[in-house]
């Protein structure tokens, strides 16, 4: 069974996926970021390393998505491939910070590689606000995202909101700014209740 974790920056994707791995035992695919070789001159010029930066991410996504097809164990994935194409990159382009040259060639790109893989049999979206990752990010401290502007993390979440409201996969939504899985027991549990109850309830997701 493929699991996967969807939000903006700063949602709280790496800490819930960390969580629930070691709550049921599934196997973790994290978003590549530390050994990220793009992501610091990012922030710095944006304009310069979009696209080369989104080509890297949907490049180790797709491999991800590929992997995971093939194992036997289930598996809950830190970002989807689809949040690349359907929400990074086109921001970046309406931004003016991806050429539409390069936008058409990533689009181009991301087409053919959805032709060969499936919606994640159960995607948990973390829904926050604004203000809210601002609060996470200025707390993990990150040097490079401290100069991230705050449209561009609007205009994120704007197109997460349009793209869930379209979703047509099995989909669990987590109010970020209101259920704290990180610090609060009882709150973890709210949400492996609501995991429970699609996964092994009366009606599972099959």
């Amino acid at each position: 069974m493929h699991i996967a974790i969807a939000g903006n920056i700063g949602a709280g994707k790496t800490t819930l996926t960390t969580m629930l791995a070691k709550r049921y035992g599934w196997k973790a695919h994290f978003e590549p970021v530390d050994n990220n070789p793009y992501l610091a001159d990012y922030y710095e010029d944006m304009n310069r390393w979009a696209f080369n930066l989104q080509i890297y991410f949907l490049n180790k996504r797709f491999r991800d998505v590929v992997e995971i097809s093939r194992s036997a164990d289930t598996v809950i994935q830190d970002r989807t491939i689809f949040e690349d194409a359907r929400i990074f990159a086109p921001n970046l382009h309406d931004m003016g910070l991806m050429s539409d040259r390069d936008f058409d060639n990533y689009t181009h790109l991301f087409d053919l590689m959805l032709s060969l893989v499936k919606l994640p049999d159960l995607l948990i979206y973390i829904r926050c606000s604004v203000p809210h990752l601002i609060d996470h990010i200025q707390m993990r401290g990150r040097e490079y995202e401290q100069t991230m502007r705050i449209d561009y993390l609007r205009g994120l979440n704007e197109r997460y909101e349009e793209w869930i409201k379209s979703y047509d996969g099995h989909l669990m939504i987590v109010d970020g700014d209101n259920i704290d899985f990180a610090n609060n027991s009882q709150d973890f549990q709210k949400v492996t209740d609501m995991i429970d109850d699609r996964l092994f309830g009366l009606f599972p997701i099959k």
